[in-house]
């Protein structure tokens, strides 16, 4: 049974809210929360800001994180510390020392721990990649094209190579490795909320990319469950079915302009430095070849659906950003089904 839980990066939106819910649970004694900065005051469902949880603070590149393990007789850990923006980290170059080495600390700890029972990995769906010669489905089995040469993408495939290391050395520990689309939902702040939340997006001329979402709501019931179950394994996780880039754009009112790539990718690379918008060149190539990924082995393990499908999740955050406009959501969609099925 779950005891005593650390929950890392828990100074960002969803790691609060994680501790919050575990904090919540009756049947687990502690939740301690590691960052490198105080978290905010953050509201579980039921109203109560992080509960219980006791914040230490630490940063995961310094070997103090085995001190706070062994100290508290920590049975699971919750890794939620993958930062996916350079700016909110300092930069790229300590971006990646935070995802890396700060995995590499964590798991090493894990590993001399004799408590530790459970470990639990947030990663994403980029260590996919994106190229024209993807799969239309990606389930966990199948390997990228391309391995991810740069950025947020590279540092969550090292840091899964460095999970499956760990799980080898330490078959007693329950290793559970989620591999999330892209977090959507009222409290999300992303590159990605960003963008659609500007008045004109660009967009790739000629490509009208596959999109994946999840619900914040779901990501932390996905969480929660782990931490508190036994599910050990590779998971992809995301809403059902899917949006097209266009699809997004009209519902949530927006104007799109349509670039030729090299136009956009100079574009993404003016607005970062000018640090009007964080987009990576991996979340460029995303809006030209789009991802999707298979869920169905994390329903078949958990016999549970995601309460937001792709479309209800991003519906929900428009909604909750007051970016419906004058486009009624669904509509232009089902116009355009019956056009097309008229020609």
């Amino acid at each position: 049974m779950t005891r005593t839980v650390l929950v890392t990066g828990v100074s960002r939106h969803i790691g609060a809210r994680v501790a919050g819910v575990l904090a919540a649970d009756p049947e687990i004694d502690r939740v301690i929360g590691v960052d490198t900065v105080a978290p905010p005051s953050v509201a579980t469902d039921d109203g109560v800001p992080l509960g219980r949880t006791e914040f230490v603070r630490v940063d995961l590149r310094s070997p103090d994180i085995a001190q706070v393990i062994s100290s508290a007789d920590i049975d699971t850990v919750v890794h939620m510390s993958l930062v996916s923006a350079p700016r909110k980290s300092g930069g790229r170059v300590d971006m990646k020392e935070h995802n890396v080495i700060g995995a590499m600390q964590l798991l090493a700890a894990c590993q001399r721990s004799a408590t530790v029972r459970k470990v639990v990995v947030r990663s994403t769906t980029a260590v996919y990649g994106c190229t024209p010669r993807d799969p239309a489905v990606f389930t966990e089995t199948i390997e990228p094209h391309e391995v991810p040469a740069h950025g947020y993408a590279k540092d969550a495939f090292e840091v899964e190579g460095y999970v499956r290391g760990f799980a080898r050395r330490r078959a007693d520990v329950d290793v559970s490795l989620l591999r999330f689309a892209n977090f959507i939902g009222p409290g999300v702040d992303s590159p990605l909320t960003r963008y659609f939340t500007q008045p004109v997006l660009p967009t790739v001329l000629g490509f009208d990319p596959r999109l994946q979402f999840v619900h914040e709501d779901d990501a932390v019931e996905v969480l929660r469950r782990m931490a508190v179950e036994e599910h050990p394994g590779t998971f992809n996780v995301a809403g059902d079915g899917v949006l097209l880039l266009s699809q997004c754009v009209r519902r949530a009112g927006r104007a799109a302009v349509p670039l030729p790539t090299p136009a956009f990718n100079l574009l993404g690379e003016a607005a970062r430095r000018a640090g009007l918008a964080d987009f990576s060149s991996e979340q460029l190539r995303l809006l030209s070849y789009g991802r999707a990924v298979d869920t169905s082995a994390l329903s078949a393990e958990l016999g549970w659906r995601p309460k937001y499908s792709t479309a209800a999740a991003f519906d929900d955050f428009i909604r909750n950003r007051g970016m419906t406009g004058n486009v009624a959501l669904g509509l232009v969609d089902r116009l355009a089904g019956l056009l097309g099925a008229g020609r």
